[in-house]
């Protein structure tokens, strides 16, 4: 692919994503989903092999209730990472993506942590790389 697809074009294309999730998972996400139009990177990554953050859960607490929930996906993350990729592939990674966030939103519900879990692991082996 010779040109990222714009902000809005992206937009679109998650808020068609969305489309295909059942109601029921948008349950207690009170703040939705968010495209911001920044890359992220997770304050570990290297100069050298840059992890991007593609997206977030985010639950925003006071005491013990939680007062906001949302799903933050990141723009320039996406045109970082995906640079050269066809527009199926950019369109795969962002459901990818989407789907990852709605699994932690669906486990915090459940008081699961299961992807917590498997993220943590993931990190070690990046962090593994440079031991």
């Amino acid at each position: 692919m010779d040109k990222f697809p714009t902000i809005d074009e992206l937009h679109k294309i998650l808020d068609q994503i969305a489309e295909e999730i059942p109601e029921e998972f948008f349950k207690e996400l009170n703040h939705g989903i968010i495209l911001l139009p920044e890359s992220k990177l997770h304050p570990e990554s290297r100069d050298t092999d840059k992890l991007y953050v593609m997206g977030e859960y985010v639950r925003m607490a006071a005491g013990r209730h939680t007062v906001s929930r949302q799903i933050v996906i990141y723009y320039g993350s996406f045109k970082e990472v995906c640079r050269g990729y066809s527009m199926e592939a950019i369109e795969e990674k962002l459901r990818e993506t989407l789907y990852h966030e709605f699994t932690h939103h669906l486990e915090s519900l459940g008081g699961e942590k299961g992807l917590e879990i498997e993220d943590a692991e993931n990190l070690a082996r990046y962090r593994s790389k440079y031991k």
